[in-house]
């Protein structure tokens, strides 16, 4: 949790995440997981890092997101390993789209948001946002991959009696 905050607040500030502060994390997961359990923790800081990596990778092919935003969902899912990464990547989203409405409701922009991405539906093409829109202020993700995750500490996921049965 110490990790996500720092992370949080340097991208936050920053609008970045240093690849030397996530090299650190991993390194931190990686030791964690070798003093919890071996080799078995290995293994799982080596699936939960695939898992992250792979549950964000498309967001950042398709533009959506930044690479150090997915870098820091693989490193999350070394600490936390295996299938639970798949639930902390999926509270994060959701906590990132609460964010960002919470965001355009605070700049006033809902509506504008909103009937844009209903234009284009019905056009079925993209109509870019313009210069004066809050959707084209960058955002700092790590807050919603922070939040994501530690809600994905507390609440059950639906994912897991599913996902246990593979051995990842």
């Amino acid at each position: 949790m110490i990790f996500l905050a720092v992370a949080a607040l340097h991208d936050l500030r920053h609008h970045r995440l240093p690849n030397l502060y996530l090299l650190a994390g991993l390194c931190v997961a990686l030791a964690l997981q070798f003093w919890q359990a071996g080799g078995a923790g290995l293994a799982a800081a080596g699936g939960g890092f695939l898992l992250g990596l792979l549950a964000f990778l498309p967001f950042y092919i398709r533009g959506g997101m930044a690479a150090g935003d997915v870098k820091l969902m693989a490193v999350v899912g070394a600490f936390i390993g295996g299938w639970m990464v798949l639930w902390a990547a999926l509270c994060s989203l959701l906590a990132g789209s609460l964010l960002a409405l919470g965001y355009l409701l605070w700049r006033g922009q809902l509506a504008s948001v909103l009937g844009r991405y209903w234009a284009s539906a019905g056009l079925r093409r993209y109509i870019p946002a313009t210069d004066d829109s809050a959707a084209r202020h960058r955002f700092p993700y790590a807050l919603a991959i922070a939040v994501g995750t530690v809600c994905s500490l507390y609440l059950p996921s639906p994912l897991m009696p599913l996902l246990s049965r593979f051995a990842i």
